[in-house]
Formats: structure tokens, C-alpha cells, sequence
């Protein structure tokens, strides 16, 4: 049987893909460039945002909101990830692990419940364009905004507790590359059911009932912009929509693969895969998604380069 320590562990050792060392050097490469471009699309957004004033609406409120979610999310797990595929050090401090998890914990949530907010945001615009300015006034904005983050942080920090609670397997090995929940779970030397039925109810609040409340959103946009007789009409209707429903479909289709079935028939290669695409790849679509899929925000990304003076 393994040797549980109920003493508090000075670090964890994050295996990663340690066992194939080729494929971490190409990883170091190849993550450090896609962080690069998450950094430099992100702050892009948030800038042309602020700086332009025909971009001061809600749908670019929230998509400032998004991409300062994405800068701290990939910041909370891309450093460690780097410094850990670079050499034979794989560790990190129990402090370093906590804060890891609680951070991701708290922004992939407060994400869920954002593109949420984002897509009542599309649901009005499109289904009460008349009402939408008196609907979506400034202070719901701040208001839906701070319900995202207050939300999100508040069920991580109860998950994180909740984790560290847990008396560990003596070997401190964590078969992941950032301290993830369902990874760390595999290290208690304890029954885990409590935990992984509250794992169970966490993915419902954050990932099950935020998807369905933006397929039923969706679902009414459909409806609505297949009553418009205009093809032109329709096309914009559908434009205006595109760019959030990819992003929701990355994202969301990652998170429930690793967090809806922990135990699923995936390998655990292929998990570490999948949570590699969710916390390092889609916050450097992001911002590539809106901008190739919106005339507005690609003119003002043009002004701010200088490359459009009108």
C-alpha cells in the first residue's frame, strides 16, 4: 500500500510528459510562442476596447473582461509549465500548488459563467434589439461582470479547501502539468467519493447549466434570425454571434471532457492534452476568433497600429 503523510507536503512533483523528453522540448517551444501571442492578442483587445469609444458597448465590455480573464488564466499555469519542461526540475512548492489551483479553479469558473453572461448579452441584442440599450444599461454590465468573478472565486476557494484537505500519498506525484483538481485527487491515500461527488456538483453548477443556458440562448437567436426575411440581415445577425459560439464550443468542449468524466476511457496522455488546449491554446484563439470575425474590432486594431488614420 502506498504511505500517506498527514503532515503537510513541502512541493509536489509535476510529471508531465517527464517520460518523453523529445516531446517536451518541442512543447517548450511551442507553448512559449502560443503565451507570447495570448499576451500580445489579449492586451490588443483590451486596448482597442478602451481606447475607442465606438467600442464602448456591452459586447466589448465583456469581451475586455474575457481577455483580462484569459491574460491571469494562462499567467496562473504557463510560467510553472515553462520552467518545468525546460530541465529535470519538476517541482513545486505545496504554496506555489495551492495558489495554482485556487487561481485556475477561480478563472476557468468565472470564465463558464461569463461566456453565460455573454451570451444573454448576444440573446438581447438579437431577440430585443428595440429594448437592448434600455436592458443592457451600464451598471447590469458591472453588476453581470462582478457576478462572474465573485461566482467563480467563491466555489474555488470551498474546492480548494476541500482538496487540500485530503491526506496525501507519500510520493507527492501529481501526473499532470499544473496542479488540477482530478489529478490531485489521484494522490489521496483516502476514499474520494465525497470529493469527487462535490467535483461531480461543481461541474454541473459551472459547466452543465451555463452550457444549457447558452444553448437555450442560442436556441431563441436561431429562432429569431431565421424570422428575418433580409439575407444580408441574417448573415449579420449570424456574424455578430459566430465568434462567441466558437469560443464557447473550445472552451466548454475541453473543460467537460476533463471535469464532467475525470475517470473517463481517455488516457491519461490525452487528458494532459486536453487540458493543455484549454488553458494554453483558447486564450490564444480568443482574441484571433473576434478579430478575423469582426469588421469592427479589426478597423480598430488597424487605428491603434497607426495603420488606419481615419
Amino acid at each position: 500500500m502506498k504511505g500517506t503523510n498527514a503532515s503537510t507536503p513541502a512541493g509536489f512533483i509535476l510529471l508531465g510528459f517527464s517520460d518523453q523528453p523529445h516531446l517536451e522540448m518541442v512543447l517548450l517551444l511551442v507553448v512559449s510562442v502560443i503565451y507570447i501571442l495570448t499576451l500580445m492578442g489579449n492586451t490588443a483587445i483590451i486596448l482597442v476596447s478602451y481606447f475607442n469609444p465606438k467600442l464602448h458597448t456591452p459586447m466589448y465590455f465583456f469581451l475586455s473582461n474575457l481577455s483580462f480573464l484569459d491574460l491571469c488564466f494562462t499567467t496562473s499555469v504557463v510560467p510553472q509549465m515553462l520552467w518545468n519542461l525546460k530541465g529535470p526540475d519538476k517541482t513545486i512548492s505545496y504554496t506555489g500548488c495551492v495558489i495554482q489551483l485556487y487561481v485556475a479553479l477561480g478563472l476557468g469558473s468565472t470564465e463558464c459563467v461569463l461566456l453565460t453572461v455573454m451570451a444573454y448579452d448576444r440573446f438581447n441584442a438579437i431577440c430585443r434589439p428595440l429594448h437592448y440599450g434600455v436592458i443592457m444599461h451600464p451598471k447590469l454590465l458591472q453588476q453581470l461582470a462582478a457576478l462572474a468573478w465573485i461566482s467563480g472565486f467563491v466555489g474555488s476557494t470551498v474546492q480548494t479547501i476541500l482538496v487540500f484537505q485530503l491526506p496525501l500519498c507519500s510520493h507527492h506525484m501529481v501526473d499532470d502539468f499544473m496542479c488540477e483538481e482530478p489529478a490531485l485527487i489521484k494522490i489521496a491515500c483516502v476514499n474520494t467519493t465525497f470529493l469527487e461527488n462535490e467535483l461531480s456538483i461543481a461541474s454541473v453548477l459551472y459547466v452543465v447549466i451555463p452550457l444549457g443556458l447558452i444553448l437555450v440562448s442560442y436556441g431563441c437567436i436561431v429562432r429569431s434570425v431565421l424570422k428575418i426575411k433580409s439575407t444580408e440581415g441574417r448573415r449579420k445577425a449570424f456574424g455578430t454571434c459566430g465568434s462567441h459560439l466558437i469560443v464557447v464550443v473550445l472552451f466548454f468542449g475541453t473543460l467537460a471532457s476533463i471535469y464532467i468524466q475525470p475517470k473517463s476511457k481517455y488516457t491519461q496522455n490525452y487528458s494532459k492534452f486536453l487540458t493543455l488546449f484549454y488553458t494554453v491554446v483558447t486564450p490564444s484563439l480568443n482574441p484571433l476568433i473576434y478579430t478575423l470575425r469582426n469588421k469592427e474590432t479589426k478597423w480598430a486594431l488597424r487605428r491603434l497600429l497607426g495603420r488606419d488614420p481615419s
